[in-house]
């Protein structure tokens, strides 16, 4: 048997997956780039089918200030949002108005006042807040009912319901200063928003909230999204702000991180950029209190929304309570899904070619290592007693998560389970990752160390090397 272990080459991504000649559909063409093209279209498509069987009737809250609006970059959100509402995805969009507002303002002479961060809002603000919020959600909704033909929007029938969601009540006096008409949530009506979701409508919230005896308060976004998000227990938040996500202190983009590293991030003193230093704690918050997913991601970048939710990897910050990786042993179940990872390893040649039956029987020595409930990589253990050795096969790892130290996460649990039953020795046989396994104290040698039964089906042919490592 021969294995795999990680390697640096990954699949090119598709920009864009469409013929740019409409008159001439994919394949059509005898052109070879054509057909590289309309395969590489068919691979995508297929691949993001398991996102839109999870996500039909999930719930998700996504949040966006006011300067997605006054830049102009809604137009194209609208059609993420119509994409989503098509799949079964039950929208609720959160929207700030903060530029809007200061605009406003200073039509009106009037100077923006802050109090640690938060906006003093008295009645003549508030005024200017109604108004500013007011025009904001009408040029939205005048967005999302577009229906223009030969656009993504064509045959959109996206009904927009708004209400008195949202019960606030004043933030009160903060280090002395009265925020008079600046609030906080109090309650989100559940069953109000559940409703127009269940009757198929995008519920738009507004950074307005109202108390019983009729006041009107100015919210946050961030606080209107993560309370709505939290009472709805939706299944994800997602933030739209002006950075690419969390990074770490070199400045690479933390592409997934735990509620505990999060915190850890926001305790310690390094400097981070405003929105980040916003939105993190609210998305610690949220998953905290049980909404599974929460994602940071760039409003400057035209389908992010897509791009985060529909690949592997996405384009932002995931946030998660704890861990999405569970590394474990293979079950009868898991077949499918081994399968479908080692075969185009086995197409490469890379690895020898297993059939499902062959797998089936022998599925008892295989570990995988899971990924937010996806197999993203295995391995195999063959034990020889008798020459108290083993033999590690089948190490592998899907493309887009090498790289990340899950293949050194298979070999160290191998290794644990082979130590465990008292062997000596595990060897590896492969054909393309020798200095892989070199760098990780594996020594090479030759076919007379092989306990006897492998060494009569070695395959000379194939030229695979052998490498050794002690284990005791």
């Amino acid at each position: 048997m021969a294995n795999s272990s990680i390697s640096s080459d990954s699949p090119r991504v598709l920009d864009n997956p469409r013929d740019t000649d409409n008159s001439r559909p994919l394949g059509n063409t005898g052109s070879a780039d054509n057909s590289a093209l309309s395969a590489e279209f068919v691979a995508w498509f297929r691949s993001v089918a398991p996102y839109i069987n999870a996500f039909r009737g999930r719930t998700f809250v996504v949040a966006f200030g006011g300067e997605v609006v006054a830049d102009g970059r809604f137009v194209e959100l609208t059609h993420d949002f119509n994409l989503l509402a098509s799949l079964g995805v039950r929208l609720v969009l959160v929207h700030g108005a903060r530029p809007q507002i200061e605009q406003h303002l200073s039509g009106n002479n009037l100077e923006g006042h802050y109090h640690h961060g938060i906006r003093l809002t008295d009645a003549a603000t508030l005024q200017c807040v109604k108004e500013a919020v007011g025009r904001v959600r009408m040029e939205i909704e005048a967005l999302l009912s577009m229906g223009l033909a030969n656009s993504p929007m064509a045959n959109a029938d996206i009904r927009v319901a708004g209400g008195n969601f949202i019960t606030a009540q004043p933030i009160g006096v903060i280090h002395g200063v009265d925020l008079l008409h600046t609030g906080s949530v109090r309650k989100v009506d559940v069953t109000a928003i559940k409703d127009r979701l269940a009757h198929n409508e995008v519920v738009l919230l507004s950074p307005l909230g109202y108390s019983p005896t009729g006041e009107v308060f100015n919210l946050t976004l961030e606080d209107v999204a993560t309370q709505t998000a939290i009472a709805l227990d939706a299944d994800k938040l997602i933030f739209l702000m002006d950075t690419d996500g969390v990074q770490d202190k070199q400045g690479e983009l933390l592409r997934e991180l735990t509620v505990a590293d999060a915190s850890q991030i926001l305790s310690s003193k390094r400097k981070l950029p405003q929105d980040v230093a916003l939105f993190l704690p609210c998305a610690v918050r949220a998953c905290e209190a049980g909404v599974a997913r929460t994602h940071l991601i760039s409003r400057h970048v035209d389908g992010a929304i897509l791009q985060e939710l529909f690949s592997d990897i996405g384009i932002g910050t995931m946030l998660v309570e704890s861990t999405l990786n569970i590394l474990r042993s293979a079950t009868i179940a898991d077949v499918g899904g081994v399968l479908q990872l080692l075969r185009p390893l086995e197409e490469a040649g890379v690895l020898v070619r297993r059939g499902r039956e062959l797998l089936e029987r022998e599925m008892d020595h295989f570990v995988v290592l899971e990924h937010d409930h996806r197999i993203i990589g295995c391995a195999a253990l063959y034990v020889f007693a008798e020459e108290q050795t083993a033999e590690l096969a089948c190490l592998a790892v899907q493309a887009n998560y090498r790289n990340q130290g899950y293949g050194d996460a298979l070999l160290k649990h191998i290794i644990a389970q082979a130590q465990a039953q008292g062997l000596h020795t595990l060897f590896v046989l492969t054909t393309r990752t020798a200095h892989w396994f070199i760098e990780r104290g594996f020594k090479e040698t030759d076919v007379g160390q092989l306990p006897a039964q492998k060494k009569r089906l070695y395959n000379y042919q194939r030229r695979s090397k052998i490498f050794m490592r002690k284990l005791q």
